[in-house]
C-alpha cells in the first residue's frame, strides 16, 4: 500500500522545515494572507468521464474568510486540547438523495478566497482548535493539527489529513471538494480519524476516504477515483483504524481503475461496530468487502453496479454482518439506477 509514501511524501519536509515555519508564522500576528478570489459550483453528473466539479474561474474580487470571528489563527501559544471534540459515535444511516457531482462539493457560485500555504511552500496548516474555514481554495494539502476543526464551502486541491507527529486530531467538512482537477493524487483524498464528512466531493485520488482512527461518519458525498500505478486503489479504506465507522449514502466510482482493490474495503481487525448504508458503488476486484469487524455490523441497503467488478461482486464476513436490502442495479450516466437485477446476496 502507500500508507509510508503518504508520511513521507506529506510530512516529511514539513518534519524539516517546521521550526523555520513557526517562526514565520508568529511573526504573521495570526494574520492569513489573502490572494485573489475564485468563483467555484458544483458541476454536471458524470458517468464514467472524469468529473471536473468544484473547477475555479478568477474573477479578481476580493472577499473575506466565512467568519471574522471564526478566521483560522496560523499558531497557538496553547498547546493542544488533550482530548478531541469528536463527532457522533452513531452517524446516519438513512436514506437520501443520491450522491451525485451535480449535487456535493462546493456549492454552485461560490465565491472562493485563495488561502497561502504556510508549510513547505505547499500545504495549509491548521494550528488552533475551533478554527472554521469557510470559502477558501487551499492549492495543496490542508494538515489539521488541532481538534474541532470545521471545514465548509471550500476547494482543497491536494489532501486533508488529521495525524501528525503520532497524533490524531478532529474535524468536520462539508459541501466541499478535494482534489485537483487534472492528474492523479496517490495518497487518500480524506482522512485520518475522528471526522465527519458530509456532501464531498473527492476527485483525482486513487484513495478516497482513509479511516485510521474512531468516530469517522461519512456522508451523502461522491468519490471519483483514478489510476494510479501499483496504488491499490479503494474507495474507503481502513488503516490501523477504531470504533464507530459510517459511510452512508455515498456513491463510489472505480470503473476506471486497473490497480485497484474495491471500492469498500474494510477488513482492518480493528475495526469495531460498522454501518455501511445506502451507497451506490462501481468496480473493483470484490467490490464490497468488510471483513474482521467486530461489534454491531450492518451492511444495508446497498447498490453495486451489475458486473462492474473484476473477481466477483461480494468478499465479507456474512456471518457476522446484518446483511440485508442489498441488490445488483444498473445505471445511467448520471448515476440514477435504471434497473434493479436482483437481491445482492453475501458471499
Amino acid at each position: 500500500m502507500i500508507d509510508g509514501k503518504r508520511r513521507a511524501h506529506r510530512l516529511g519536509v514539513a518534519t524539516a522545515l517546521i521550526a523555520v515555519a513557526a517562526a514565520a508564522l508568529m511573526l504573521a500576528s495570526c494574520k492569513v494572507t489573502v490572494g485573489s478570489d475564485h468563483e467555484s459550483g458544483r458541476g454536471s453528473a458524470q458517468g464514467s468521464a472524469a468529473p471536473s466539479a468544484g473547477a475555479s474561474a478568477n474573477d479578481g474580487a476580493n472577499s473575506a474568510l466565512g467568519s471574522a470571528s471564526a478566521a483560522p489563527s496560523a499558531s497557538s501559544s496553547k498547546p493542544a486540547s488533550p482530548k478531541p471534540t469528536t463527532p457522533p459515535k452513531t452517524g446516519n444511516t438513512g436514506a437520501g438523495p443520491r450522491a451525485t457531482p451535480a449535487n456535493v462539493g462546493v456549492p454552485n457560485g461560490t465565491k472562493l478566497t485563495d488561502l497561502a500555504a504556510n508549510l513547505d511552500g505547499k500545504s495549509y496548516r491548521v494550528q488552533k482548535d475551533n478554527t472554521v474555514l469557510d470559502k477558501v481554495h487551499i492549492k495543496g494539502d490542508l494538515l489539521i493539527t488541532a481538534y474541532n476543526v470545521k471545514i465548509t464551502n471550500s476547494q482543497i486541491d491536494g489532501g486533508v489529513l488529521d495525524e501528525y507527529g503520532g497524533k490524531k486530531y478532529s474535524f468536520t467538512l462539508s459541501d466541499s471538494t478535494v482534489g485537483p482537477a487534472t492528474g492523479c493524487d496517490p495518497d487518500p483524498g480524506v482522512g485520518e480519524s475522528d471526522y465527519t464528512a458530509t456532501r464531498v466531493h473527492i476527485r483525482g485520488h486513487s484513495d478516497g476516504f482513509r479511516a485510521s482512527g474512531n468516530n469517522i461518519n461519512i456522508q451523502s458525498s461522491y468519490v471519483y477515483l483514478c489510476q494510479y500505478p501499483n496504488a491499490h486503489s479503494d474507495g474507503i479504506q481502513t488503516y490501523m483504524t477504531g470504533h464507530d465507522l459510517t459511510l452512508n449514502n455515498t456513491t463510489i466510482d472505480q470503473r476506471d481503475v486497473q490497480d485497484v482493490t474495491a471500492p469498500i474495503f474494510i477488513a482492518d481487525n480493528g475495526s469495531v461496530n460498522v454501518a455501511v448504508t445506502n451507497n451506490l458503488v462501481m468496480g473493483g476486484t470484490y467490490s464490497i468487502q468488510v471483513k474482521n469487524a467486530k461489534g454491531t455490523v450492518i451492511v444495508k441497503n446497498n447498490s453495486l453496479v451489475d458486473h462492474s467488478w473484476i473477481y466477483g461482486p461480494v468478499e465479507s464476513d456474512c456471518s457476522v454482518a446484518q446483511w440485508s436490502g442489498n441488490q445488483l442495479v444498473t445505471i445511467d450516466d448520471n448515476y440514477n439506477i435504471t434497473k434493479v437485477v436482483g437481491p445482492l446476496n453475501c458471499n
